[in-house]
């Protein structure tokens, strides 16, 4: 037969093992979550990177082009 104070602690490990199922499900959706946004990311980087230039667009530019219209 089972004592008092053995019962008490299977109920405790009970309880420990239902919270730390509930944070590992909580855990698993927040990763799959973001990795979509991972995921997402790399697609508008590719996106980006087909509209640049070759070389980056780091064309030489004179500062007069920099400056605002109303010079």
């Amino acid at each position: 037969m089972v004592d008092a104070r053995t019962q008490e602690r299977v109920e405790a490990l009970e309880v420990k093992a239902a919270f730390t199922e509930d944070l590992l499900d909580q855990l698993n959706l927040t990763i799959y979550r973001q990795q979509q946004q991972i995921d997402e990311l790399a697609r508008t980087v590719a996106q980006l990177r087909q509209q640049v230039p070759e070389g980056g667009g780091a064309t030489v530019r004179s500062l007069r082009d920099e400056l605002p219209p109303h010079y």
